[in-house]
């Protein structure tokens, strides 16, 4: 049993490692964009949990990983702690909790927490000083709506009819039918995995939009870096000063007693709000360009460009992963009526090979693996900033320091949420044998016709072709796969979603690309800011 504790405790102390760190990180990000102006507590705590909770789930499938990597060593024989299969039981029952513990709060934070606290902060703007009470019957009435979402897929998840038994001619899935004994009939978890299927796949319209442009947006921009603020300064100056000969030639017209149409009234006042606007701009880069902070940022400007391409590399290792993969699919997988399951990785995938590689150095895996995975929530949450939260061709709210919406912040957890969820799939077609199996050997013997008939042993890292006895699966392959197999329709639709997901990815390129670099104050002023805030904006 000390064997055992000691697996958990190098399975589960990174973990915790990373659940301080989330949660210190997504504390400060949302502070960081939380509206100074309008947040309330409430808001800001249920968006930092939203945001926590959604990143400790991608945080769970390292350790998954490690763990039933942990249970065998180099030569394809289990440990002495892991010998006993009840043991196995244990340690894999214990990730499995952990996987239904968090997808369930994450429904709760979905349907009823969150659209709970965002209908409430609305409640604030249609009285003027509405009591708590009347603001939280008012939230309720709009959130029963997602508690009614919510229940139906409950009980289509629980009824609608599913495969549960194999057709006669299936010999490749019969193999992974014995690899996952436990298929029964359980309609709760049958339940809570169609609801987070129909999240993730919703999720994938999330990734296809928000982390295929963060990938794209953020190596390329850092590459680029900042237009010339002195040339940004001249450019503005020049803007000011056509607004003011504009406003000028329009009342010369009018110095007599004619009186001014209206037409040109309303010219003067835009021409005016546009001049202010500008000297605004003005006084922020004036600002920008005389801080200390902005040209000690000039020296690190080569390491910026070093990150750069370091982060282009790794957009192009993941693309070509997962372009391999989806290859690899289209040619030996069991076709779409079993949700494209891929029994056996055939083609090279640079990531799976690295990372099974890896895990002969403890915990150089782990850390690959989490840098993986930050990487993408990096990438989504850029994506989110520089683009926005639309409906249709309306922008809804936008993500800038200091002067984001409540509301827009609680929108930004829910379609995090839903790209966590994303990004598990993604995982898992990303790195299909690593995801499955970690660097799992198992022994097989097979006869040689060619030594008269002599037994020969072999190790090969472990599969679908081998036995529960002989290799386990985590957790996060068993649910895939076996919700795949009863609803083939989710894994169908996540192998067609990741073929527009890479086809979105050269896509962002091209547009980051052909786009003009970022100016050094992007973000800071924008034409609906009320001018009493540029104090606070600038110190921010």
């Amino acid at each position: 049993m000390v064997s055992v504790s000691l697996a958990l405790v190098e399975g589960w102390l990174p973990f915790v490692a990373i659940l301080l760190f989330i949660l210190v990180f997504t504390t400060l990000y949302v502070r960081h964009f939380m509206s100074k102006y309008d947040s309330e507590w409430s808001s800001t705590m249920a968006a930092i949990l939203g945001l926590s909770t959604a990143l400790v789930t991608s945080a769970l499938v390292p350790v998954d990983i490690f763990l039933v990597s942990y249970m065998k060593d180099s030569s394809g024989n289990f440990r002495e702690w892991a010998n006993n299969s009840s043991v196995r039981d244990m340690v894999e029952h214990s990730v499995l909790i952990s996987y239904y513990v968090m997808y369930g709060l994450m429904t709760l934070f979905f349907f009823l927490l969150l659209p709970f606290m965002y209908f409430y902060f609305e409640e604030k703007d249609d009285v003027e000083q509405p009591s708590v009470g009347s603001r939280c019957c008012g939230a309720l009435k709009y959130t029963i709506v997602f508690v009614i979402i919510a229940t139906v897929l409950l009980i289509l998840g629980a009824f609608l009819p599913k495969r549960n038994s194999l057709p006669s001619n299936e010999t490749d899935w019969q193999r992974i039918d014995d690899l996952f004994k436990s298929l029964g009939d359980n309609r709760c978890e049958d339940a809570l995995s169609f609801v987070i299927s129909t999240l993730s796949l919703i999720g994938m319209f999330a990734i296809m939009t928000y982390t295929s442009y963060g990938m794209s947006a953020m190596p390329i921009r850092l590459i680029k870096g900042y237009r010339s603020i002195s040339q940004d300064r001249t450019a503005a100056a020049q803007v000011r000063v056509n607004a003011t000969e504009r406003i000028q030639a329009i009342k010369d017209r009018y110095t007599g007693r004619r009186t001014m149409s209206a037409r040109d009234r309303t010219r003067i006042a835009e021409l005016e709000e546009n001049r202010r606007f500008v000297e605004r701009q003005e006084r922020h880069l004036a600002e920008e360009q005389s801080s200390c902070i902005r040209k000690c940022l000039l020296v690190f400007r080569p390491f910026e460009i070093f990150i750069g391409c370091f982060f282009l590399v790794i957009a192009l290792l993941i693309f070509l992963s997962l372009l391999l993969t989806n290859i690899d699919k289209a040619m030996n997988s069991l076709g779409f009526k079993m949700g494209y399951a891929l029994p056996k990785r055939t083609l090279p995938n640079p990531i799976d090979m690295v990372l099974v590689f890896s895990q002969k150095a403890y915990p150089l895996d782990y850390i690959i693996m989490v840098f993986i995975i930050i990487y993408l929530v990096f990438c989504s949450i850029s994506g989110i900033r520089n683009l926005g939260i639309w409906f249709f061709c309306v922008r809804l709210y936008k993500f800038r320091p200091h002067r984001t919406s409540p509301q827009g912040m609680l929108m930004l957890s829910m379609i995090m949420m839903l790209i966590v969820l994303a990004i598990n799939i993604i995982l898992f077609e990303l790195t299909p044998q690593y995801s499955s199996f970690g660097s799992e050997l198992y022994l097989n013997m097979t006869i040689s016709p060619e030594i008269n008939g002599t037994a020969i042993t072999h190790l090969y890292p472990c599969d679908v072709s081998a036995t529960s006895d002989q290799c386990v699966i985590t957790r996060m392959a068993m649910l895939l796969t076996r919700f795949f197999y009863k609803m083939w329709f989710f894994g169908a639709a996540y192998y067609w979603l990741s073929w527009l997901f890479l086809g979105m990815v050269p896509l962002g390129f091209i547009a980051v690309i052909a786009s003009r670099r970022r100016s050094a104050i992007e973000g800071a002023v924008d034409e609906d800011d009320f001018e009493e805030s540029d104090d606070d904006l600038i110190r921010a």
